[in-house]
């Protein structure tokens, strides 16, 4: 293997994800990184103690853990790979992305601060925006999300961006490039939810933004059986967010890091397969008759598919559409599919479908849900690892039902 940290940044995101940027000795010479379950970590004696204290203050590491709340060995092994994957000098694993999402946001903001965010985003994130910020004295825009829509809203209080690309569900992909320019020159963080792209798809490290954030219980996990959240950037901003992060407690455990990056271990094939499947089937939805729209980012009759094209690398097996006719005819689809599961999240092993109002909006009022987007027949789809053949078989099946 190469020596040299540089060649180890031109390899591949398959190869990066299993093997990060460095090797560490690893307990009894094990490959595949141990679970340290423990909560605390001893000191020999009482001078080692001050020792450790002392070089903390002044900001070196003499050793690495003291208590499992600040981290552990296999979390630290899981983040050092997603930061490779990532481009990022450092990576912040939490307990959840909504840890990630809520506590990055909190980490930055300023008192009598102002943050933007882009419309069409997950419905926790518009929440914590409508229902939590002014309790902080904080104000926020929510907006279309385009380039043009952000920087109409900047205003002087303006210190935070935060954006989804592609955006949940109707998979908008911003123009990264254009908002880093205008967030560059008003001096305003950047923070973007990549989480439906995955490093494999989109690298918006390399195009300037500040922060990167994932929910690592989607693609980076991979099997529907974890839930975890990542804050990908620079040391300094990495280091507030750390600090926060320890402060908080939202610190995964040490068997969700190792499934973490046991999963990481197959994230390049099974992305593959994703973006595969995934145009396969948006083609085959956008040319059925019972289907009225189709929105997926590597269809040319996406609104976005010129910026996809430029920006990502694949476009991933997410896909919204609209079943013609209504909430009825959308429940029968639904219920005839064979393959795929009733249920939110995305990015895992097996195959899901959200009819988005119902799972998702279902408490807000119908005006609302209309004013957004959220229409009855609206239906998302998380493609699975199964064959994409048998996925579009089962669709046509459902289909024909109605």
């Amino acid at each position: 293997m190469a020596k040299n940290t540089a060649d180890r940044k031109k390899w591949h995101p398959a190869t990066l994800a299993i093997h990060g940027l460095e090797r560490l000795p690893k307990a009894h010479h094990a490959v595949s990184t141990p679970i340290m379950h423990t909560s605390n970590y001893y000191f020999d004696t009482a001078d080692e103690v001050e020792d450790f204290m002392r070089a903390k203050g002044q900001g070196k590491v003499i050793r690495e853990h003291e208590y499992a709340r600040y981290g552990n060995p296999t979390q630290q092994e899981t983040e050092r790979k997603l930061a490779a994957l990532e481009g990022a000098e450092r990576a912040v694993l939490y307990s959840s992305g909504m840890a990630a999402v809520l506590l990055a946001i909190m980490t930055f903001m300023k008192p009598k601060g102002h943050i933007i965010f882009t419309g069409d985003c997950y419905r926790q994130t518009r929440d914590f925006a409508i229902n939590f910020l002014g309790k902080f004295g904080i104000e926020y825009s929510i907006v279309d999300p385009t380039a043009e829509a952000i920087e109409k809203a900047i205003t002087p209080e303006t210190n935070i961006i935060f954006t989804e690309s592609p955006t949940n569900p109707y998979l908008r992909v911003l123009d990264i490039p254009a908002i880093v320019k205008v967030a560059k020159e008003r001096k305003i963080l950047t923070i973007i939810d990549a989480t439906l792209a995955t490093p494999y798809n989109i690298r918006p490290i390399e195009m300037g933004v500040d922060v990167v954030i994932h929910s690592a219980t989607k693609y980076l996990g991979g099997h529907n059986d974890l839930m975890a959240g990542v804050a990908l950037g620079s040391n300094a901003l990495m280091t507030d967010l750390y600090k926060m992060q320890r402060m908080i407690g939202a610190t995964p455990g040490p068997l969700t890091c190792f499934l973490l990056e046991r999963g990481l271990k197959t994230f390049g094939m099974r992305m593959e397969q994703h973006n595969r499947a995934g145009l396969a089937v948006a083609q085959m939805l956008e040319a059925h008759p019972k289907i009225e729209k189709v929105w997926y980012p590597g269809l040319p009759s996406h609104p976005d598919y010129e910026i996809g094209k430029e920006q990502m690398q694949g476009f991933g097996s997410v896909i919204s559409f609209l079943v013609k006719g209504g909430n009825t005819e959308t429940r029968k689809f639904i219920d005839a599919l064979e393959l795929f599961l009733i249920t939110p999240s995305l990015g895992g092993s097996e195959s899901l479908v959200t009819q988005m109002w119902a799972m998702s909006f279902f408490d807000y009022s119908e005006e609302y849900r209309q004013n957004i987007g959220m229409v009855d027949n609206l239906v998302r789809l998380a493609l699975g690892l199964e064959h994409e053949d048998d996925l579009i078989a089962d669709l046509q099946q459902a289909l024909d039902t109605i």
